[in-house]
């Protein structure tokens, strides 16, 4: 049987969905529209301008607005009610391709604002739930990728908490993960083909890291491992505990 139960069948769901949406992403896109300047808003904003690309910040508060200006966190930055229609018209939000909703808050206002862009045609939208009847309303009207920073800050750091060894973890499906795991005290010194990672414990070794912490993808099974540095492995959720262990 495909699917366990009906949780996992809509758990695998909502991944292809989130791979469609990333798959059809245009590379080559350079401009982005962050609407809501909290400090998630903020973030975003930042974070895409100190990467080269055009972000245009939006808010409803002037004083938001002229702070990301003085800030230059964005290339552009206007005040502006996006739950009415005519103002994101004549923003000119329409030529870009990517629109972050960054207004968790205010459930009517998120909601209000999605829909809009939505409905005017937006290719992508990506927006910031804050519960999951929140996220659930999102979807409906045609948000295209839904966010929870602070549970997945939450989850993170409980993973950080629990289990120290691991540095970032990617999940394929509920059982199946690419992690990036700090080498073992037991691996130091030996070479891949002695660990014999995948027979022992059913694991894909994808990259190894060296001292400078760049990564060797595909590494020779001559590469010796080094305490400090870290693998990246692919397999099931058991066997990654049980190489932890």
């Amino acid at each position: 049987m495909l699917f366990k139960n009906r949780s996992y069948n809509a758990e695998f769901l909502v991944k292809l969905s989130s791979w469609n949406f990333w798959q059809n992403l245009r590379p080559e896109n350079k401009q982005f529209a962050v609407i809501g300047l909290g400090r998630f808003g903020r973030a975003v904003c930042e974070t895409l301008h100190n990467l080269g690309y055009e972000v245009l910040a939006i808010d409803k508060e002037e004083k938001k607005v002229n702070l990301a200006l003085t800030d230059e966190i964005s290339s552009h930055a206007f005040k502006l009610d996006s739950t009415e229609i005519n103002a994101i018209k004549q923003a000119g939000i329409l030529d870009f391709d990517t629109v972050i909703v960054a207004i968790g808050n205010y459930l009517a206002e998120s909601i209000t604002t999605t829909l809009n862009l939505k409905e005017l045609g937006v290719k992508s939208v990506v927006a910031k739930a804050s519960s999951e009847t929140h996220k659930k309303l999102l979807e409906k009207v045609g948000a295209d990728y839904v966010v929870f920073p602070e549970r997945e800050m939450g989850c993170e750091l409980a993973r950080l908490l629990t289990k120290p060894g691991i540095i970032d973890k990617f999940d394929i499906d509920p059982e199946h993960s690419i992690v990036e795991i700090i080498v073992p005290d037991k691996f130091d010194g030996k070479t891949i083909a002695d660990l014999e990672i995948r027979n022992k414990y059913g694991l894909n070794l994808l990259a190894v890291s060296a001292e400078d912490e760049k990564f060797t993808i595909n590494p020779k099974l001559s590469t010796i491992l080094k305490k400090g540095t870290a693998i990246i492995v692919l397999g099931s959720n058991e066997d990654i505990n049980r190489l932890q262990k």
